[in-house]
C-alpha cells in the first residue's frame, strides 16, 4: 500500500512533457517501458545504465512500484526520457519486438461504471441513471493487448464494450469535482467484455463481468497531461473490421471528474486504482438482431491519444 504521506499537499497536476508508458513481458516478469520516437526505453535497465546522469531522481524498480507510487515517479521518468534522448544502449527496444502486458497489470481496485452514456442507455431501453452505477471486476479479468480472450462454455452471449479507463496517481479522499482530475495519473483503452446472459441472469452483474481476461487494458498508459479534456475524446470499436462503436466521451452522463469525486466521497482511491468509465452505443446488446461474439472474432478499440487495443476471442 502506498504511503499516503507522500501524496499529501500535492494539489496541482504534475507539469512537463507528456508521456506514454507500457508494460511488456520480459523473461523475469513484467517490465515498465517508456515509449519515445526512438523506441521503447526499458526503465529498469536504462535507470541502471544512466545512473550517473540521472543523479538521485526517484525511479521505479518495477511496474508494481510505479503504479503504487503513481504521480510521484513522473518527474523521474521525464528526467530519464531527457537523459536517454541522445544516448544508445541495449535498454532501447523496438516496440515491434515486444509482447505487451496489461497497461496496469495489478490494479489495486477495479471500479466500473454502468450505463454512463446517454445513447447507450437509450439503446438498451434502460432509463439514464441519476447517480453513477458502480460495479467491480477482479484481477483475474485483467488482460493485455494481443491476448486471446477465452470464452467459457458457461455462457454464450458475449459482448464488447469500448471504455475510457482512468488510472489514479494519488490518494483521493473526499475530493471536489473541480480538483478530481489532478489525481489522475493517466488514461488507457479498456474493453469491458461482458457475458450478457450471466450479467442479466440476476440483479448482480458480477458473474457476467469478471470472467477470466474480461478486461483487456492498453496498449499504453497516456499521462494525464496529454489529455487536457477527457470529456472530448473519440471512442471507436471495430468488430471483425466493422466499425460498431463511434462516439465521444462528451456523451457521458457522469464525467470522469464527477465519477472520481463521487467515489472518493464513499471510499479512498489509491494510486493504481482504475476506473472504467462506461461504454457508448453500438454494443451487441442494443442491436435488433444479435450475433454474439464467438471464438475467432476480433475486437479493436481506439480512443483518441491512447493507441489501439486489439484482442481475438478464443
Amino acid at each position: 500500500i502506498p504511503r499516503e504521506a507522500h501524496h499529501q499537499n500535492r494539489h496541482q497536476p504534475v507539469k512537463g512533457t507528456a508521456m506514454q508508458l507500457l508494460t511488456f513481458r520480459h523473461h523475469d516478469g513484467y517490465r515498465l517501458g517508456l515509449r519515445t520516437e526512438r523506441g521503447v526505453i526499458d526503465v529498469r535497465a536504462a535507470s541502471a545504465a544512466l545512473s550517473d546522469a540521472l543523479g538521485d531522481v526517484a525511479l521505479p524498480e518495477s511496474v508494481t512500484e510505479f503504479y503504487q507510487g503513481g504521480s510521484e515517479f513522473l518527474e523521474g521518468l521525464r528526467h530519464l526520457q531527457q537523459a536517454s534522448a541522445q544516448v544508445d544502449g541495449d535498454w532501447l527496444l523496438a516496440e515491434s519486438s515486444l509482447r505487451f502486458g496489461p497497461a496496469v497489470p495489478v490494479p489495486n481496485k477495479i471500479i466500473c461504471v454502468g450505463l454512463n452514456y446517454r445513447r447507450h442507455a437509450a439503446e438498451t431501453g434502460m432509463p439514464a441513471p441519476t447517480q453513477p452505477i458502480l460495479f467491480n471486476k477482479y484481477h483475474n479479468a485483467i488482460a493485455a493487448s494481443g491476448d486471446t480472450i477465452p470464452l467459457p462454455g458457461i455462457a454464450r452471449e458475449f459482448d464488447y464494450e469500448a471504455e475510457l479507463v482512468s488510472v489514479m496517481g494519488r490518494v483521493a479522499r473526499d475530493v471536489a469535482e473541480s480538483e478530481a482530475l489532478d489525481y489522475v495519473l493517466g488514461y488507457c483503452n479498456g474493453n469491458d467484455i461482458t457475458a450478457r446472459d450471466l450479467q442479466l441472469g440476476t440483479s448482480q452483474w458480477m458473474l457476467g463481468k469478471t470472467l477470466d481476461k474480461f478486461l483487456p487494458l492498453g496498449p499504453y498508459l497516456t499521462t494525464a497531461d496529454s489529455i487536457p479534456d477527457p470529456q472530448n475524446l473519440g471512442v471507436r470499436c471495430w468488430f471483425n473490421g466493422e466499425l460498431r462503436q463511434n462516439s465521444n466521451t462528451s456523451d457521458m452522463i457522469f464525467s470522469c471528474a464527477q465519477i472520481i469525486s463521487y467515489i472518493s466521497r464513499h471510499f479512498a482511491l489509491l494510486p493504481g486504482d482504475i476506473i472504467s468509465t462506461g461504454t457508448p452505443e453500438g454494443v451487441i446488446l442494443g442491436m435488433p438482431e444479435k450475433r454474439w461474439m464467438t471464438a475467432g472474432d476480433h475486437v479493436r478499440i481506439e480512443i483518441d491519444g491512447l493507441g489501439s487495443l486489439g484482442n481475438t476471442m478464443g
